[in-house]
């Protein structure tokens, strides 16, 4: 069971390390063409995840519990 959890663990690392990398090439990219990122990619993530958060079941089960 604990060697399942290290891969767990080892692939989140690993999915996290692929976006982060893709995420600076999308950067890297828009600077090459001009445009400006500026905060409108931030707001965009902040606004994903807060999406994420509230759409989440798990969490409308344990607030009824």
């Amino acid at each position: 069971m604990e060697t399942f959890k290290k891969r767990q663990k080892e692939m989140r690392r690993l999915e996290r390390q692929r976006d982060k990398a893709a995420k600076r090439k999308e950067i890297k990219a828009r600077k090459a063409l001009g445009i400006a990122s500026g905060s409108d990619g931030d707001a965009d993530a902040a606004d994903t995840s807060e999406n994420a958060v509230a759409s989440d079941p798990a969490a409308d089960q344990s607030a009824g519990d």
